[in-house]
This record gives C-alpha cells, sequence and structure tokens, in this order.
C-alpha cells in the first residue's frame, strides 16, 4: 500500500501537461477576473429569495441539482461555492483540451483562459447560489463526451454522466452535442482506418447512444421522482412542454426556422462574441487561422479525395446551429438568458485547438500559431473587461437599491397610522419616471439579464427580502393574489408614485405603496 504522498505522486505523474496547463489557465484567469463577485455579497433580484435555498427545483426538472448545490451548504457563500465552481469549471478546461486533443501547452492554457472569462460564466457568477451545482453539471456533460471517446463500452458510463448532468441543469446539453460532433469530425479527419470508413461510423454511433441513453435516463429518474413527491412539472422557462407531446409540423419547422436565426442572430449582433474593434480583430484572426489550418489539413492529408469527408463536414456545418440552440427544440418558448449560451465558446476553443493539432513546425505554421494564439488573448482580455463591466453595474445596481430602500422605509415608517406589523400592499418595479434610467453600461450588458438595469427589484416580496436582510426591517407585505384586488382599486390608480406626496396611503388598515408609474 501507497502511503498518501507516493499516492499523490502516482496520480500526479499520469496527469498529461497540457491537462496541467489548461487547469492552472483556467483557475487563475477565473479568480482574477470573478474575483469581485467572489469577495462579495452582491445579489441579483433571484438571489435576494435564495440566501438561503434547498435547490429543490424537482419541477423545474432539476431533480439532482439540491444533492450537487448542498456540497457548499445550502447558503449563499459566494467565496466558497465560487471556488468549487472554478475548481470544477477547471477540471471541465482540461476534460475539453483532451477530447479535442490539445497538446501544445499554448493552445490549452489559452482554452482554459476562453473558457475562465467568456461572458456566460460572469452571467452565472449573477446567480452564484447555484454556480457551483452547474458548473458540476457542465463537467458532467464534458466528461460524458470523454467517457464515449476513449472507452469502447464508455457510453452507458458516458450516459449516465449526461443524466446527471441534465438533471442538474439541462441547458449544458448543448456543450455535449457541440463536442460530441468536434469528436466525430476528428475521427474522419484522422489516418487511423479504424474499419475504415463503416468502423468510423460504428464509433461515431457510440454518441449517438450516449445520448439516446442519457435523455432516457434523466426523463426516466425524473418521472420517478415527480410521482415520489406527488409533483408535476412546472410551466416555468417552459419546462413543462417536455411532457406535452409532439408539436405540429408546421410548429415544428417554425421552430427549426428559429434556431437558426436566433444562432447567427446572437452570434453577430448578441454583443456578446464581440463587442469592439478589438475583439472582432481578434475573432476574424482565429477564423482565419482556423480556416488556412482546414486547408492545411486537406492538402496534407489529401482529404479532398475523399468525397465522404466533404459530406460530413457539410451535415456537421447544417446541424451545428441546430445542436447549439437545443434548448428551443426542447422548450421553444424559454427565456433565452446569457448563463445558457456558455456553449458559444467551444468554437473559440474549436479554432485554437485546430490550429494547434494541424500545424508542424514549419515558420508559416508557427506564424498561424503565433496569430492564433495573440488573436484569442486579445478575446480573452476583452471578455475580461466585459465581465468586470457587469460586476461593477451589479455593485452599483445594489447600492442604488439600498439608498432607494431607505428612504423608502423611512416614509412608510413616518406615515400616520403605520405600526409594526401592518399589511402593505406593494408592487416590485421602481417607476423609471421618478427615477429614470442610470445604467451607464446597457451597450456592454443589455444581453447579460441578472447583471444590467438600475434596481433588484421586480415584485413585493424582493422589497421585503431586501429590507429584513439588508435594512433590518420587516414589512408585512401581502402576497401577489392579494395584490390583485388593490392593483385595478381606484384608489391605487389615483396614487402618486413614490417619492411622490401621495404615494403611500393607508386604505381599510392596508397601507398602500405605489413605486410604480401607472396611470390606467
Amino acid at each position: 500500500m501507497q502511503s498518501p504522498t507516493q499516492a499523490f505522486r502516482t496520480i500526479y505523474g499520469k496527469i498529461r501537461g497540457e491537462w496541467k496547463v489548461a487547469f492552472l489557465a483556467c483557475l487563475i484567469t477565473g479568480l482574477i477576473v470573478h474575483m469581485p463577485v467572489l469577495l462579495s455579497d452582491i445579489p441579483n433580484h433571484d438571489g435576494l429569495d435564495s440566501m438561503y435555498f434547498d435547490q429543490n427545483m424537482i419541477t423545474s426538472g432539476r431533480w439532482f441539482l439540491t444533492v450537487a448545490c448542498g456540497i457548499s451548504s445550502y447558503y449563499t457563500l459566494p467565496w466558497v461555492i465560487g471556488l468549487l465552481g472554478l475548481l470544477y469549471l477547471s477540471c471541465g478546461a482540461a476534460v475539453i483540451c483532451e477530447i479535442l486533443e490539445v497538446r501544445k501547452k499554448w493552445a490549452a492554457g489559452v482554452c482554459g483562459g476562453l473558457l475562465a472569462a467568456f461572458p456566460a460564466l460572469a452571467s452565472t457568477f449573477a446567480y452564484v447560489f447555484t454556480l457551483d451545482g452547474y458548473m458540476l453539471a457542465l463537467l458532467l456533460a464534458v466528461l460524458s463526451v470523454l467517457l464515449t471517446k476513449k472507452y469502447r463500452t464508455g457510453f452507458l458510463p458516458g450516459a449516465l454522466c449526461l443524466a446527471f448532468s441534465m438533471g442538474i441543469y439541462q441547458g449544458y446539453l448543448s456543450f455535449a452535442m457541440l463536442l460530441s460532433i468536434f469528436a466525430i469530425l476528428m475521427l474522419f479527419a484522422s489516418k487511423e482506418e479504424a474499419g475504415g470508413a463503416f468502423g468510423k461510423m460504428r464509433t461515431s454511433l457510440r454518441y449517438l447512444w450516449m445520448g439516446i441513453v442519457g435523455a432516457a435516463l434523466y426523463y426516466g429518474i425524473l418521472q420517478v421522482l415527480l410521482k415520489l413527491q406527488g409533483k408535476k412539472l412546472a410551466d416555468y422557462q417552459g419546462i413543462g412542454e417536455m411532457t406535452s407531446g409532439a408539436a405540429s409540423v408546421g410548429g415544428f419547422f417554425s421552430t427549426i426556422k428559429e434556431m437558426y436565426l436566433d444562432f447567427f442572430r446572437f452570434s453577430l449582433k448578441g454583443n456578446v462574441l464581440f463587442q469592439n474593434f478589438f475583439s472582432v480583430t481578434a475573432c476574424i484572426l482565429l477564423a482565419i487561422t482556423a480556416g488556412l489550418s482546414v486547408l492545411f489539413l486537406f492538402r496534407k492529408r489529401k482529404d479532398w479525395k475523399n468525397p465522404l469527408f466533404f459530406a460530413i463536414i457539410g451535415l456537421a456545418v447544417a446541424v451545428l446551429p441546430l445542436l447549439t440552440n437545443i434548448v428551443l427544440l426542447i422548450s421553444p418558448s424559454v427565456t433565452y438568458h446569457l448563463l445558457m449560451r456558455y456553449q458559444w465558446i467551444l468554437y473559440v476553443i474549436g479554432a485554437v485547438a485546430l490550429v494547434s493539432g494541424s500545424c508542424d513546425d514549419s515558420d508559416f505554421c508557427i506564424w498561424m500559431e503565433w496569430t492564433a494564439f495573440l488573436g484569442a488573448f486579445v478575446l480573452t482580455f476583452c471578455y475580461c473587461i466585459t465581465d468586470n463591466i457587469a460586476y461593477s453595474n451589479l455593485q452599483k445596481r445594489y447600492e442604488k437599491t439600498y439608498a432607494y430602500c431607505i428612504r423608502l422605509l423611512d416614509r412608510i415608517e413616518q406615515t400616520e397610522g403605520y405600526y409594526a406589523g401592518i399589511p402593505v400592499a406593494m408592487v416590485g418595479v421602481v417607476g423609471d419616471e421618478s427615477f429614470p434610467v442610470t445604467d451607464i453600461t446597457l451597450p456592454v450588458t443589455y444581453n447579460m439579464i441578472g447583471m444590467n438595469g438600475d434596481v433588484l427589484l421586480y415584485t413585493g416580496k424582493n422589497y421585503e427580502i431586501f429590507i429584513r436582510n439588508y435594512l433590518g426591517a420587516t414589512l408585512n407585505i401581502l402576497p401577489p393574489e392579494a395584490m390583485e384586488e388593490v392593483y385595478y382599486s381606484q384608489e391605487y390608480i389615483a396614487m402618486d408614485s413614490f417619492p411622490g406626496e401621495n404615494s403611500i396611503r393607508i386604505i381599510d388598515d392596508v397601507m398602500y405603496v405605489k413605486t410604480e408609474n401607472v396611470n390606467r
């Protein structure tokens, strides 16, 4: 039996150098870039209601989320959750490098950096209370592809990993799908015969079996747990559509069309992949070097003589936008948050992997590697700036909300007739006429849901929680169903919006607080 020191030394010796580089690059970049949110308690609107949350979201199809997030406790502890999430992500970076056969350390380093800096991760950090679970889901998704690739029957444990990944968060299914397509393309581009073209086709089918078995296992476990808990899928984000049956043929083709349109809209105009001259230039350089690498491989391996290879590439190009947007096929009515678009970074990482894997020691290839490295480095830096602009606004949202609630609470407590525990009728929207928009980051953050805007308040519950946890006072906010009658009453409609003189009134022993600008 080995001592702990010997065991660790043995394990460490089996870790490839590029895995270590990818892991450390991702972890260090993540710590540097996301430090503002790691060392702060800056909630967004959802975070207000999740300071302690058991993450039992089985009605959203996330039957394993409560276990995944339970490792760090159910309290919102940004440093613990963030560090654990970055460790999962860094392991995922190493796995991705192995799937894409990245063997050069410069490429492994920039792949890890890109993964840690992409703004979709910053958007996930805005929901830090669930970040560690989501990063574990991503790690399991990429592991499902690696196991399928490495072992003949690896699609079985791969399917298990995929099922548990979807059981945490379904958004990373596209990660597994895109990496599977990349692995298949690499298989057909390789010189290894593996039984010829038919052998490669059989090997490629492993990824299909992994996906089918994994999805079936996920769905089966979900249905069993729903039955045991006596619950059903909620309508939130259209998740209930998973069990609503097949859509009409017209609706299906309409969804397919929208998947393509959304892919190109977000890629070209989403203001995330590139936002300024530097990021656009970096993307162009990466695209050019990737294209040249493909031509170089064609000439070197004489793939242009193989019609089957062209057919495979054509098919892959056609289905990649669909697989990237698979969430729209599962749930066409979903509100597409940026944190669901993390898979777009795989195209950039794939370009880096393609350049590093195709180049030899010729001067031309060395120039291509330098160009790809500089392009990826600049893009990573641009993403870091974007992330911190978003974090800066998130901090300002908190400060504005704090100042606003102090003023509002003081007015409430000074209103004649107020007493502790009086029912308070309040909505969550802050009127933009009394308080005009002051968010100066919108040109950068408008697509980053959870990071943009001026305040954190969208519901009466938001007010109640913020005032209780950050101001130390308790308000008896009426539930939404009780607000319906008040909201449409003539008394409420006639009131001014806060901070107007008539914005707070007591009617029939209920305190009406009008914060929005509504004249109906």
